[in-house]
């Protein structure tokens, strides 16, 4: 049986380079690893060319980046009237139940007296047991049975205890005792006051807590059938500090679910088994691709073993951790984490339309992160063309020393962030807590409300003033004209660097220099050949080495 054929060709020595000979003799395994790995590293294009083999991952990623993107939207419209209507639901219930509310003060809704304190729950209560004559919403009390589920007032205080600032003593005991009466809503009789007798100076927190329903009819537009919710309303009254001010503020919790019984004309389930079912095509789809993806990632791995098993025995040499690394390929990572953070999110939106569950949050999340690495994905086939691949070069060459020099500079911003929080913080509202302070500072670098900065800082202490800027001039000029110009610079070395050997045709691994000796063109039939016959690469060689000749 024959095992050596001559060609003439380039050829990688085991020194690392090339050497033109006349006549080399290269056996048969030499040969076939060579056309292995020109076949493992070509585009779909060309592998069609090479074996006739259709492009089904290229054709599955379209058709999956298609219909995980029509996925997001349907669940973002979805999810856009759900968080509208908690929203607004949220800013009425301020508006029935809080005294004299206004929409712009909902951060600072506060009182300073004990009668306003009793007033204002007077007025919850009041407005609680008018709700179905006041709301033009759809809101009604919750049931339990034939019960109404009664509106509650809770107080927790410090056990025991007594204060004189004008002595300068104070006897307190630190434990915390909660009131919580089981007491019905009728029985308030809009007097809590009666009820009640607050001792302010032991007094933390002060919660109404009731429960209300609603249905979200804004669905039946668009045919789909309405949800019901419920609203877990309570009303804070926060006296923590003990500084002369309760601030005060409604929140809710939501829980949605399916109602029980319904009759609307002109709209039926079949939408939302519409949904389901389109949920489960894209599943499968997402399990395809995540399969082949799997499957190539796998081909990669043992193609390595079988390079270092032969660059071994032929060469002597152990393989480089860099030329090992790219059989790896990262973009089939990158679809496969995409894929399964878009599986989950599907699952988790199938469930939500089923209503068992409302984390409408958590779904989005996971497809919304999925969808964005689908679409980064497809950065790999614009990457076979080298007009469109310098971005992906560019920024690979330079994520090590990008980290490098970031890693250096979050010591010298860890360092302002801390600083600024400390001696900054009461003097100035975007340093009062860390991470407020490093968003100012990450908004400085950026050039965002650079005068606001300096302009709002107050000035009842001088020394802190003149510190204040002597710490901002510092930090802009570090930043903007030192790290965030050398951070830029970084980034254009590499790429004039990549644009040169892109021009002058250098290969930059010792892999990439051994696959170049295959001259192969992906239509000579080789590739297929290979596969097919152990006796092909041999008639392949000599075909084309008389063509040569000719």
């Amino acid at each position: 049986m024959l095992y050596f054929v001559c060609v003439t060709s380039q050829v990688w020595t085991p020194e690392g380079n090339p050497d033109l000979i006349n006549t080399i003799s290269l056996n048969r395994n030499q040969l076939s690893m060579l056309r292995k790995l020109k076949y493992f590293f070509m585009n779909p294009c060309d592998k069609y060319k090479a074996r006739g083999r259709k492009p089904w991952k290229l054709i599955l990623q379209i058709v999956k980046i298609a219909v995980v993107t029509i996925q997001l939207v349907l669940f973002g419209l979805s999810n856009q009237m759900v968080v509208q209507f908690k929203e607004e639901n949220l800013m009425a219930f301020r508006n029935l139940f809080l005294k004299s509310f206004i929409d712009s003060s909902t951060d600072t809704y506060s009182v300073y007296t004990q009668h306003d304190v009793y007033a204002h729950i007077a007025y919850t209560v009041k407005q609680f047991l008018m709700l179905p004559s006041i709301t033009v919403g759809n809101h009604q009390y919750e049931k339990e049975g034939d019960v109404y589920t009664p509106l509650t007032i809770c107080q927790q205080f410090y056990r025991n205890g007594s204060i004189s600032p004008a002595n300068e003593t104070f006897d307190i005991d630190a434990q915390v005792d909660e009131d919580l009466p089981s007491t019905s809503l009728l029985n308030f009789n809009n007097k809590p006051a009666e009820l009640y007798s607050f001792v302010f100076f032991r007094l933390l927190t002060v919660t109404v807590n009731f429960t209300l329903k609603a249905i979200n009819l804004e669905t039946v537009e668009y045919h789909e059938l309405p949800d019901c919710y419920v609203f877990d309303i309570m009303i804070t009254f926060d006296n923590k500090a003990h500084s002369g001010r309760i601030t005060i503020d409604l929140d809710n919790d939501v829980h949605i679910y399916e109602c029980r019984d319904w009759s609307v004309t002109g709209a039926s389930p079949r939408s939302m088994y519409m949904l389901v079912l389109f949920d489960v095509m894209v599943i499968l789809i997402l399990v395809l691709s995540l399969l082949l993806c799997m499957r190539s990632v796998k081909a990669g791995v043992q193609l390595q073993f079988e390079y270092r098993e032969f660059f071994s025995i032929h060469y002597g040499k152990r393989v480089s951790f860099s030329d090992r690394m790219e059989f790896i390929n990262g973009w089939y990572i990158l679809i496969i984490v995409s894929d399964v953070l878009t599986i989950t999110g599907s699952l988790l939106k199938i469930i939500i339309q089923l209503k068992a569950v409302a984390s409408y949050d958590l779904c989005s999340i996971l497809l919304g992160t999925g969808t964005m690495l689908a679409w980064i994905g497809v950065l790999r086939y614009m990457g076979y063309f080298k007009k469109y691949n310098i971005l992906i070069i560019t920024l690979r060459a330079a994520l090590p020393n990008v980290i490098r020099f970031t890693c250096c500079a979050a010591m010298i911003y860890l360092g302002y962030c801390f600083c600024g929080w400390i001696v900054l913080g009461p003097y100035h509202t975007k340093f009062r807590t860390l991470n407020v302070v490093s968003e100012s500072l990450f908004s400085l670098i950026n050039g965002d409300d650079m005068f606001a900065t300096f302009k709002n800082m107050q000035q009842k202490s001088d020394v802190v003033w003149l510190f204040s800027r002597l710490y901002l001039y510092t930090f802009v000029s570090l930043f903007i004209y030192m790290v965030l110009s050398l951070f830029i610079t970084l980034i254009t070395d590499t790429y004039d660097t990549i644009k040169h050997q892109q021009l002058d045709g250098e290969p930059v691994s010792d892999l990439q220099a051994f696959i170049m000796q295959c001259k192969d063109p992906p239509e000579s039939g080789c590739f297929s050949a290979d596969e097919s016959s152990s006796g092909g690469c041999l008639m392949c060689c000599c075909s084309r080495r008389s063509a040569d000749h000719t």
